[in-house]
């Protein structure tokens, strides 16, 4: 039951679709904003509409509980920098109850599939899992197909393996790339999946986000788009407007509603 209520809050809308602004960039490439415009970034992040912001644990204690409102807060365990000799490593730096008393809401791992550390990584997801199931915790899995073996990162066959490991080892929600037939890969798992924002390109945020909604995911997780973005408040909230855009069924019950009560 308290796994679930977490879980609740990860959805704002309690519609099981989800928006995350991940903001634990500084540690794996450096700051994300200046100081100064840390806290106004978090804020646009929240007004914006964001479900939830995920973050390191030393990063967690800059941020003023009052701040986050209705928006959750999701603690990264896992770790690697731009500057290691095998920038596909992931560490862990974190444990599960310290996330706990920070007043996290669920806590992600990042596990790269493919990668020459994959066994080390995959041990790790298993602790991890391990925890959240002790302390009723939700977890976040971002697992990606990157590795000197992988010749195609958004092959559909090879992102359902992804994200099915993630669901099998003990993921409650996965996170992953975008693949080139995202259905397929959506229909292959039991767990919500959700995208992330991929490389600015010709294509706008928001198209990346119809096709992903539209292929059955629940929803994306994206950070560098939106803090380099120069209107990240307008940028969340549009994508927000789409991820939570009521569904056929909502639409009509709630015209059914409103019928009844006239």
């Amino acid at each position: 039951m308290r796994k679930a209520l977490r879980l609740r809050r990860l959805s704002r809308p309690h519609d099981d679709r989800y928006l995350f602004v991940p903001l634990d960039h500084s540690v794996s490439d450096g700051p994300v904003v200046p100081r100064d415009r840390w806290q106004d970034l978090v804020h646009a992040v929240v007004l914006g509409g964001a479900d939830a912001i995920i973050v390191h644990k030393g990063r967690v204690r800059t941020i003023d509980p009052a701040v986050l409102g209705g928006c959750a807060l999701i603690v990264h365990l896992s770790a690697g920098t731009a500057h290691m000799s095998d920038v596909n490593a992931k560490v862990l730096v974190g444990e599960v109850d310290e996330a706990l008393r920070l007043g996290a809401d669920a806590v992600s791992v990042h596990v790269n599939i493919g990668s020459d550390t994959e066994s080390r990584q995959l041990t790790d997801l298993g602790t991890v899992a391990a925890a959240c199931d002790s302390w009723n915790v939700p977890l976040v899995v971002m697992a990606y197909a990157r590795g000197p073996r992988i010749v195609d990162p958004k092959d559909p066959a090879l992102l359902a393996h992804v994200v099915n490991i993630a669901a099998d080892l003990g993921a409650d929600i996965v996170k992953t790339n975008l693949a080139d037939d995202m259905t397929e890969v959506v229909a292959s798992c039991p767990i919500p999946v959700i995208v992330a924002g991929g490389p600015a390109s010709a294509h706008s945020l928001a198209g990346h986000a119809r096709v992903a909604m539209d292929a059955g995911c629940a929803g994306l997780a994206v950070g560098r788009r939106v803090f380099t973005s120069p209107a990240p408040m307008h940028l969340v909230a549009e994508l927000a407007s789409i991820v939570h855009a009521p569904t056929d069924a909502s639409l009509i019950h709630a015209l059914t509603a409103t019928l009844e009560n006239r």
